[in-house]
C-alpha cells in the first residue's frame, strides 16, 4: 500500500463532480483524507472558477495503474481529453505524489509540476503539512509559506 496524494478540480458543475469523485475514491480505496475545498480562478484560459481540493488515499495499485484508474474516473464523469491543455473540466484528478517516488517519463511525472500552482499546493499543505517533497527536500508547509499566493484570502466551499 502506498500513500498517494491527489489534486482534484472541476469548473463544470463542480459540486456534483467533486462529490462523485470523492464517493468513488472512498468506494475504491476506503478512507480518504480530504482537504477543504477552495475556489480558484481558471488558469491559462477565461472560464468559470474551479473548485479545488486534495485527497490522500492508500493505494494498492502501482503509480501507472492508479493514474489509469483516475483517468477512467474522470471519463466516467464526462471529462474529454483533447489537444487543448487549458479548458473547462468536469473533473480533473492528478496524482501529485506516490509515496516518495520520483519519476520523469513521458507518461508520468512525479512530483507533478502543477505543484507550483496554489490550487494544488494549498490543499495539499492543509492535509499533509509535514510531508517532505522528495525532490525539494522541503515540507509542503514550508513550500506553501514560500509561495507568492500564501497571503491571498481564499474562499472555501462546502459540498
Amino acid at each position: 500500500m502506498t500513500k498517494s496524494y491527489l489534486s482534484l478540480g472541476s469548473n463544470v458543475e463542480p459540486e456534483r463532480h467533486l462529490r462523485a469523485a470523492i464517493d468513488a475514491l472512498r468506494a475504491r480505496f476506503g478512507e480518504v483524507v480530504l482537504s477543504p475545498i477552495y475556489r480558484f480562478p481558471a488558469v491559462g484560459f477565461d472560464g468559470p472558477d474551479f473548485l479545488n481540493a486534495a485527497a490522500i488515499v492508500e493505494s494498492d495499485l502501482d503509480a501507472h495503474a492508479l493514474v489509469d484508474w483516475l483517468h477512467a474516473l474522470e471519463s466516467a464523469n464526462g471529462r474529454v481529453r483533447g489537444p487543448v491543455k487549458f479548458n473547462d473540466r468536469t473533473l480533473d484528478i492528478d496524482l501529485v505524489y506516490f509515496g516518495d517516488l520520483v519519476l520523469d517519463t513521458p507518461q508520468l511525472q512525479l512530483p507533478r509540476p502543477e505543484l507550483r500552482h496554489a490550487f494544488v499546493l494549498r490543499p495539499l499543505a492543509d492535509i499533509a503539512p509535514g510531508f517532505v517533497d522528495p525532490v525539494r527536500g522541503e515540507t509542503l508547509a514550508t513550500m506553501w509559506r514560500a509561495h507568492p499566493d500564501h497571503d491571498a484570502l481564499l474562499q472555501t466551499v462546502a459540498l
